[in-house]
């Protein structure tokens, strides 16, 4: 039996509750007696979203709430549902006059969904970064925007694409969009000075037009070369080049073409005045943008790689002289760096591999100066500014914006939260020193647990050959043959070195509720823990995590990924200190990014914490933080990322489970465990 219709009087009290505080002057008594005449079901799917969208702001929940009549005409729940979340969207991004106006274009809003099955780029964003990831040799982060273009390290793709009347076609033309501007960052299409062959032409926005669609014909005939798979998709998406382009059509796609021939067409295209053709499936090109960041990332890479040479010469190193005899080239056979000292080759770390690669990228090269070592600064591969002082973060633009998971709205807040990284200030103290002594017997005791699991070999069993006899194996057989059955002759047993391939991030809760006790606890467990890990030789990194609000969410480096257990990483523990709040979606989501470009096979992120998701303001406290963690933790997971969390919160039963699934967290009931408990849990998990 159907539920009754809530009278006006009732649904007045209902909408009370959560619109009270809104600035409107409009009464909930006639948005009630409105609502009064809709049926049951419709009543509380209305209440429902108006609830969640004024958590974000009373004034669109009271809109959308007095639109809903109008709306539930015209909009299925699914289309009503994505109509909330693009008002949304925009208030995060323009303000509330913004999102009004979103929300009151129904007819704008329909008109973008008519006969399309339109999709936002928040259902692909997941899937289509691991697919740019597994294309580019560097990493390339992607974000929505306006439209299509690339500053050489973010590829901007619209919010939603409604370009065909289904779904999967759509999903391809963000695939093809996608590989059009890693393309622009892969082939060389940033490695002229774009900005001055623009300036030369006073219809500007006609010569961008041009070059976006000659560069489009040469990079797509360099993807179908190397990648034809594709190129068939490319062309597919694009139809047939336009008549217009004549003979620039085979020489710009024949492999020897390169920007400058792209260059070339366009002045000869602009002087005749021509037309460009119609601006289908071409991304825009923002030639000053991107030079600034190229320019800036080449610089970076090259300091990288050559503090890196510098500190396997010995100038910066563990090295107590120079080498007699030192030799950095690249081997173009293989695109690799080799490194040479006293004639034994030498390892790059993994960073500063990757900024040869970069380079090899920008430029076709890897320029003698960055093959150079460095002078006598030590391996410090992040040459970001290091401020110390919290308060100072905001006088720059933030190192990274990730997205946050309003469960209000079931929907991402886009480019939410701004992340400061820095270095956390070495201590001055003798702490790592007084704990080493403090804690000797049981780090001696951690040492050889690990020495012990490093050695460790793996039996393998139903072998067809091996130094044993597999007893299980052989009983089978034997069963087998009474039976009257073919007996296996998979009898034997064999010893296999178990080979780890594993990295593992530390994130340390440094929020202001650790002050104390839980502070010294941490620093004490991470102590034991390095002391520990590098007899396993698991990479690792450990990094700390604070903030205020979400414009500025700190990340600390403790120990990257690419530094030795040092004097300097000995320091940066012995200055933890504790600071602010505990927003932790955004951490998991930084770090969960730096672990991902790890190459081991098996990653592991744990969390040292001493209670739930908190920030300043009441926004991110209760349900809304937890929920956004436990999305940064599903995205992680999705990346094949496992995670734990070891707290001191004996609440964290409440929450936890939810949180971070059953059997991937730790309750200790006591905070002078931790320094015992975290080596011991690792060991654990990771055997």
């Amino acid at each position: 039996m159907a539920e009754r219709r809530l009278f006006a009087h009732e649904l007045e009290e209902i909408l009370d509750a959560f619109l009270f505080a809104s600035p409107s002057h409009r009464s909930i008594e006639r948005l009630a007696a409105m609502l009064e005449a809709l049926p049951r079901k419709q009543q509380d799917f209305v209440v429902r979203v108006a609830r969640g969208a004024s958590k974000t702001n009373t004034e669109i929940g009271y809109l959308i709430a007095t639109l809903s009549i109008d709306a539930l005409g015209r909009l299925d729940e699914a289309a009503f549902q994505d109509w909330v979340i693009a008002g949304l969207d925009v208030f995060d991004k323009r303000g509330l006059r913004a999102s009004v106006e979103t929300l009151r274009d129904i007819d704008g809003f329909l008109a973008l969904r008519e006969g399309r099955a339109y999709v936002r780029f928040a259902e692909i964003e997941q899937r289509l970064t691991r697919f740019v990831l597994g294309l580019s040799g560097r990493p390339l982060a992607l974000k929505a925007g306006e439209y299509p273009w690339t500053d050489t390290e973010t590829i901007f793709l619209p919010e939603r694409l409604a370009q065909f009347g289904n779904a999967e076609d759509n999903r391809q033309f963000f695939k093809g969009l996608a590989v059009q501007l890693w393309a622009q960052t892969r082939y060389g299409t940033f490695n002229a000075d774009l900005e001055s062959e623009i300036a030369r032409w006073p219809e500007r926005e006609q010569a961008l037009t041009w070059l976006a669609h000659l560069e489009a014909v040469r990079l797509e005939a360099c993807v179908a070369r190397d990648l034809p798979g594709l190129g068939t998709l490319l062309a597919g998406l694009r139809g047939a080049w336009p008549d217009s382009l004549g003979a620039a059509l085979e020489e710009l796609q024949a492999p020897t073409a390169d920007i400058h021939d792209t260059l070339r067409w366009l002045s000869h295209f602009m002087a005749e005045g021509a037309v460009p053709p119609a601006p289908t499936f071409v991304g825009r090109l923002e030639p000053g943008i991107a030079a600034r960041v190229r320019t800036e990332r080449i610089t970076r890479d090259t300091e990288t790689l050559k503090k890196a040479i510098g500190a396997l010469k010995g100038a910066g190193g563990k090295r107590k002289a120079a080498p007699n005899e030192f030799s950095a080239e690249l081997n173009r056979a293989t695109g690799e760096i080799e490194v040479r000292v006293d004639g034994e080759a030498v390892k790059l770390p993994d960073e500063a591999r990757a900024a040869a690669q970069s380079l090899l990228q920008d430029l076709g090269q890897v320029p003698p100066e960055a093959l150079t070592p460095a002078g006598d600064a030590p391996w410090t591969p992040d040459d970001r500014p290091k401020n110390g002082m919290v308060e100072q973060a905001n006088s720059r633009e933030p190192d990274f914006r990730y997205d946050e998971w309003d469960y209000h709205r079931n929907a991402y807040r886009r480019g939410w939260c701004h992340v400061y990284v820095t270095d956390v200030k070495p201590g001055e103290g003798n702490f790592v020193r007084e704990t080493k002594v403090r804690y000797a017997p049981f780090i001696h005791q951690l040492k050889r647990r690990f020495e012990a699991v490093r050695g460790e070999d793996r039996i393998l069993g139903r072998q067809p050959e091996g130094e044993d006899i597999d007893l299980d194996a052989l009983v089978e057989a034997v069963n087998d043959r009474k039976s009257g059955a073919e007996p296996s002759t998979r009898l034997f047993c064999r010893r296999v070195r178990n080979e780890r391939s594993l990295a593992a991030m530390f994130m340390i809760d440094m929020s202001g509720s650790t002050k104390g006790w839980v502070n010294d606890a941490e620093r004490e467990a991470l102590v034991m823990l390095c002391e520990a890990l590098e007899k396993l030789g698991d990479a690792y990194a450990i990094y700390g995590f604070s903030g205020w609000t979400r414009t500025r969410c700190d990340i600390y480096r403790i120990k990257g990924f690419v530094d030795s257990y040092d004097e300097a990483v000995r320091a940066r523990i012995d200055g933890i200190e504790a600071k602010d709040y505990t927003r932790m979606g955004v951490a998991i989501r930084h770090l969960t990014h730096l672990l991902g470009q790890q190459p081991a096979r098996h990653k592991l992120l744990v969390t040292l914490s001493d209670g739930r998701p908190d920030d300043f303001g009441d926004e991110y406290r209760g349900t809304y933080g937890v929920e956004d963690t436990r999305r940064a933790l599903q995205e992680a997971r999705e990346q094949g990322i496992r995670s734990y969390c070891i707290t001191i919160d004996r609440q964290g039963a409440d929450y936890l489970k939810h949180m971070m699934g059953p059997a991937s967290y730790t309750v200790l009931d006591d905070v002078k465990k931790l320094p015992l408990k975290v080596a011991d849990i690792y060991r654990k998990l990771t055997v």
